[in-house]
Order: structure tokens, then C-alpha cells, then sequence
């Protein structure tokens, strides 16, 4: 794996005029990982959508270096695994169907194997063939750990990972975040204390609130 930093640089967001937080800077490495915390609603979520490009900042920058040179937003995908409640899978497709279509955006290759892996993994033997609409919120969840891991991204940005989750899921949740963390970098946004004790770093987004 390429050397890969993350420099978050006086970040700003703002919503219809209404401040969501101010000037939030941060820095993370390889096998570095951060825990974003803060109340429901004080801008977590918001953070965790700019650091993975999905929306911009209304002030700073977010930069992604790789061996010292900065990557193209437009390649910022192809690092980076999310898991969070508002990622939405195609409920008219199967498990299987879901993986390898967004397998296929990746890859030229078969994945048949790494995605049967990847079910049995995430505890979904047997289920790939269902429609997803006919999944649990439970297995949907599952599913989306098993989404979040399907290009080894070397940065996993994890949302309220354990949401809808048994005890179970959450078993497998921690193990996806543990083997991430020593192959790459670990970005998890909780206010559940079994969750932070995952991470070395910490950032509480009211510290940034106004």
C-alpha cells in the first residue's frame, strides 16, 4: 500500500446561512484512526460526507496525499470505503446482485469469489440470491459492511456503524474496523464508547460549533 495522508484545513460548513461548525483541522496517516464524536445533530454526519467527498466544504480544504502528492478529488473513491445510514443499495436487486454491480464499476475482473467471501463474512451465506427488499434492516446493514470492504479501500469511513445491528453484527462490524486499521486508516464517526475504543484519535465536532 501507497504511503496516504489525510489534512483536513479549516474546514466550514453552512447550511441555508445557519453555521454547522467552523475551522475543524485534523491530520491522519497510514494506520492512524480517528473518532468523530459529538451529540445527535451537532454535524458529524456533515463531516464524514466532506471527508469523503460527497459534498463540499462551504470553507477549507480536505487533501488526500499519496506518497506526498495530492490526489484528484475524482480518484478519492477509489481509496475510500463508506458505510453510513444514508449509502442506499438497489432494493430491486439481490445481495449479489448489489455487490457485483458496484464490483463491476471497480473491476474488469470476476468477482465472483471475493463477493461469496465477503457475504459469508458479513454473516449472509445462503441470503445472497434474496432481493434486498426483502431483507432485515439487520442483514441490509450487514450488507453494507460488506459494500464499504469490496475494493480494500485503504480509508474506512464508518457512520454509525453498529445502526440496526445485533450483538452478532457488531462482532463482525469491530472485526471489519480491526482489520482495517492494519491495513490502512479507520475513520468512524460514534458516540457509543464500545465503538471509540477502536480509535487512537479523537475529534469532537462541538469543540467546532459555535
Amino acid at each position: 500500500m501507497n504511503s496516504i495522508r489525510i489534512l483536513c484545513r479549516d474546514i466550514s460548513k453552512t447550511f441555508s446561512g445557519k453555521s454547522v461548525f467552523k475551522n475543524v483541522n485534523f491530520e491522519l496517516s497510514d494506520f492512524q484512526s480517528l473518532c468523530i464524536t459529538g451529540r445527535n445533530g451537532s454535524g458529524k454526519s456533515t463531516l464524514i460526507k466532506i471527508i469523503s467527498g460527497l459534498i463540499h466544504p462551504s470553507k477549507g480544504k480536505i487533501v488526500y496525499e499519496i506518497e506526498g502528492n495530492e490526489l484528484p478529488k475524482e480518484s478519492w473513491f477509489e481509496k475510500t470505503g463508506l458505510i453510513s445510514p444514508y449509502i442506499n443499495l438497489y432494493e430491486e436487486l439481490s445481495g449479489y446482485e448489489n455487490l457485483d454491480f458496484f464490483y463491476r464499476l471497480r473491476s474488469r475482473d470476476d468477482g465472483k469469489d471475493k463477493i461469496n467471501g465477503l457475504l459469508e463474512a458479513v454473516g449472509l451465506k445462503g441470503k445472497g440470491n434474496e432481493l434486498l427488499k426483502n431483507y432485515s434492516s439487520g442483514m441490509k446493514q450487514r450488507l453494507k459492511l460488506a459494500f464499504s470492504v469490496l475494493h480494500d479501500p485503504d480509508i474506512l469511513v464508518m457512520d454509525e456503524p453498529r445502526m440496526n445491528l445485533d450483538s452478532a453484527g457488531i462482532e463482525i462490524m469491530n472485526e471489519i474496523a480491526l482489520r482495517q486499521k492494519e491495513r490502512g486508516m479507520l475513520i468512524i464517526a460514534t458516540n457509543d464508547e464500545e465503538d471509540q475504543r477502536l480509535c487512537e484519535k479523537f475529534l469532537n465536532i462541538q469543540d467546532f460549533v459555535n
